[in-house]
């Protein structure tokens, strides 16, 4: 937390002199060393911790549970250990796109070519991936030397005629964008912004662009609900739906050919009659479907990433590439040019690998109820990571060099990228250019081959984006993190509670199997990488290890406050600080954290509950099907969250109310934890209240304090829960299935433990 102060860089002195492109910012002296002094004191109340649960067994307990509370506190304690590494020398770029421009022309600018996946036209609504598209068609860069490909992993016709409309309409609106300079520049998110609004400059222009979208929207939106393309788009464009003619559609998303369409050809400008009637130079847009067999593993989103690297090597051959999620639009024109400074640079781009930017979400509610936008990993960790060699990939909104995607290794002495070895075909006719691009795509390409392992994405792990960060950089290479003033890219958040945990589940799932592998962090690179990168990489990869000391702390002290047995030291004892300063110093500083990166009070009280609910389901279910898994008893699977909500869940999550509304085996852990917590506070208030003097309570208070607070937070935490148990009457309320199984096993834990253990 403290002030940026920039390195001291001299302006060049003579016309050869290096001109840097970007520039790197520390937080200043003084700063790092008060984080580190308080650390140092925090790790200090920790190891009083531990000391006390080795030198005080309390007799009057189980061995066991003493032995449980020691291990949790050892995890706790380790895992915080953890996490200072991303918060030891965090770093901060910015970059100098005048002087990129000025060393640069558009006409010296390297190729660069956009991919864009989406698997299922039901969950990732096709007018959202044409959104996504335009805003990158409508890129400030030389249209000759942009593509954007989209991987179509459903192969839906609907999404094929979706992009048909996306390129008739964008020749329209990249027209408009260019002549208003208009951000952002996905089409929904930029009419919502100026909806009531005078359009400064647009004037008519405006209105005729919204008009032509809107009726885009409602033909693609029209064609998906009816389920069958309009008569006049299959006229039209017969050989492209060709390919679905007389297939059960069902079987079809796991049994086809390669399809692979160029929409737009940008390679030169059209003549003045040319593309969609304007002679307006527009980039090249591509659809792709990769050939899918049933006896074939089709890899997921690395199999579909890796096709686009082949194709794309045939048709525009970009030396830098970028990946994005179907939902994530461009919301900034100039992001290219931002992450060109960083592979351009002359003295600093040797050794770069790839650039992660943050993901950032454009429907956050202000307190952010699921903890989605994860402000603290963005503003704080990932900078952290910077700073010992670069933060891993995440799998969205990430630029690469194609040559190290492509298996290149690091040389120390000579690793810059030549620019001169990559270029487009301009010799070849559209038809011969698909024509040799569609075996690429074919799973000939890419089964047994190099493709998988020492090629392009990792194979055999739910976030091959992690584990093939992680493999790139175990060669030497380095990556780096831009965080810029406006969102590069913004997305759309799970907007129901199921959505959070099932999402969280794949992540941490695929996390943990990342550290069960020969790729762990934990022995694969040592040595290959820096200590601090390797300590991040375990803090993330043991997100779902997390779940058996929370659900530890979550049941067992309530148990025994039910009970009247103490596990922690009493109030009046001097053992008692360490706990408090350590717990009171670490949420704190959570908080200060959480607000210096742009959140609020609440929405940091909405993170600790989320945190709890993914560390008490979603990373139990992870840690559980992971260990399954290891021992030959299960399978990975890839789970797609939904990017749309029905009208009622959507205005419950405007107005912050936490969405239940499915029975789920998630939500029976959750409710009957949170039960068994409000049982046992009632049951311990209930002996304060028909106690006969004040000793009893005066006792019950010094004895047991901690475990009274820590119940007591565990309920007021799970307020909205007891709403939708107890009050709500919406749809988004607690299943009553749910209801009643919680209630039930909650009590007979409750009863059964005071009576009978």
């Amino acid at each position: 937390m403290g002030t940026n102060t920039p390195n001291n860089e001299k302006p060049p002195t003579a016309a050869k002199s290096y001109t840097p492109l970007f520039e790197t910012n520390r937080r200043s002296t003084q700063s790092q060393l008060l984080n580190k002094l308080f650390a140092a004191t925090v790790f200090l109340g920790i190891c009083s911790i531990w000391f006390y649960r080795f030198t005080h067994p309390n007799p009057t307990t189980h061995r066991w549970v003493w032995v449980g509370a020691l291990f949790a506190e050892l995890w706790f304690g380790l895992y915080w250990v953890l996490t200072q590494a991303g918060r030891w020398d965090p770093v901060f770029r910015s970059t100098h796109k005048d002087r990129l421009a000025a060393a640069h022309p558009d006409k010296t600018l390297p190729g660069v070519d956009v991919f864009v996946c989406t698997a299922d036209h039901t969950i990732e609504p096709p007018i959202l991936v044409v959104n996504t598209v335009l805003s990158l068609v409508a890129y400030d860069y030389p249209p000759d030397k942009l593509a954007v490909y989209l991987s179509d992993d459903g192969a839906s016709e609907f999404t094929l005629y979706a992009m048909l409309e996306a390129a008739r309409f964008a020749g329209s609106w990249v027209g408009f964008c260019r002549r208003f300079d208009v951000e952002p520049r996905s089409p929904e998110a930029y009419f919502a912004a100026a909806a009531g609004e005078k359009s400064e400059g647009g004037g008519g222009g405006w209105e005729l662009d919204q008009k032509q979208y809107e009726e885009m929207k409602d033909r693609i939106e029209s064609a998906t609900q009816l389920g069958r393309i309009p008569e006049d788009a299959l006229l039209q464009h017969k050989e492209a739906f060709s390919h679905w003619d007389g297939n059960n559609k069902y079987s079809w998303r796991r049994d086809h050919p390669t399809i692979l369409h160029i929409l737009i050809d940008g390679r030169n400008p059209p003549p003045a009659d040319g593309v969609n009637g304007s002679s307006l130079h527009l980039p090249t847009l591509v659809y792709l479907a990769r050939e899918k067999r049933p006896q074939y593993h089709h890899n997921f989103k690395a199999g579909a990433m890796n096709a686009l690297i082949r194709v794309s090597s045939k048709i525009s051959n970009a030396p830098i590439l970028l990946n994005l999620d179907c939902d994530m639009y461009s919301n900034d024109p100039s992001t290219l040019r931002d992450a060109l400074c960083f592979f351009m640079d002359e003295r600093k781009n040797h050794d770069v690998a790839f650039l992660q930017l943050p993901q950032m979400f454009d429907n956050v509610t202000k307190n952010d109820i699921y903890g989605s936008s994860l402000l603290v990993i963005s503003r704080v960790e990932f900078p952290g990571l910077d700073s010992f060699g670069g933060p891993m990939y995440i799998g969205s909104g990430c630029f690469h060099r194609r040559d190290v995607l492509c298996g290149r290794d690091f040389d120390p002495n000579g690793s810059k990228l030549d620019w001169t070895n990559y270029g487009r075909d301009h010799e070849h006719t559209v038809e011969q250019l698909e024509r040799e691009a569609k075996p690429l795509a074919d799973i000939a390409s890419d089964h047994n081959t190099l493709w998988g392992t020492e090629m392009g994405l990792k194979y055999g792990c739910p976030v091959e984006d992690v584990i093939t960060g992680l493999s790139i950089q175990c060669k030497g290479w380095k990556s780096m993190y831009f965080d810029p003033k406006r969102e590069a890219f913004l997305g759309k958040a799970p907007t129901t509670l199921p959505q959070t945990l099932v999402q969280h589940k794949r992540w941490s799932e695929g996390d943990f199997q990342i550290v069960l592998s020969r790729f762990s962090p934990a022995w694969y690179a040592s040595g290959r990488i820096s200590i601090g990168l390797q300590m991040m990489y375990l803090c993330y990869c043991l997100w779902a290890p997390n779940c058996l000391a929370v659900l530890y702390y979550s049941i067992i002290p309530s148990l025994y406050l039910l009970k009247g047995i103490p596990l922690f030291p009493q109030i009046s004892s001097p053992w008692v600080l360490p706990f408090a300063y350590a717990v009171a110093a670490k949420y704190l500083y959570s908080l200060a954290e959480f607000l210096c990166s742009g959140g609020t009070i609440l929405g940091w009280w909405n993170e600790q509950r989320t945190w709890l609910y993914k560390r008490t389901c979603s990373y139990l279910f992870a840690f559980v099907d992971t260990i399954l898994k290891t021992m030959g008893l299960g399978e990975s699977g890839f789970v797609i969250t939904a990017k749309v909500a029905d009208e009622d869940v959507a205005r419950r999550y405007d107005k912050e109310i936490m969405e239940f509304g499915v029975s789920s085996p998630m939500f029976n852990i959750l409710a009957t934890i949170a039960m068994l917590n409000l049982f046992s506070l009632i049951g311990v208030v209930a002996k304060c209240l028909v106690a006969k003097d004040g000793v009893g309570v005066r006792v019950v208070f010094d004895e047991m304090g901690l475990q009274l607070l820590l119940c007591g937070a565990l309920v007021l935490i799970n307020w909205p829960l007891y709403q939708a148990v107890f009050f709500r009457k919406d749809k988004g309320r607690m299943p009553g299935s749910v209801t009643a199984t919680a209630l039930v096993s909650a009590l007979v834990v409750c009863t059964s433990f005071v009576f009978l253990y």
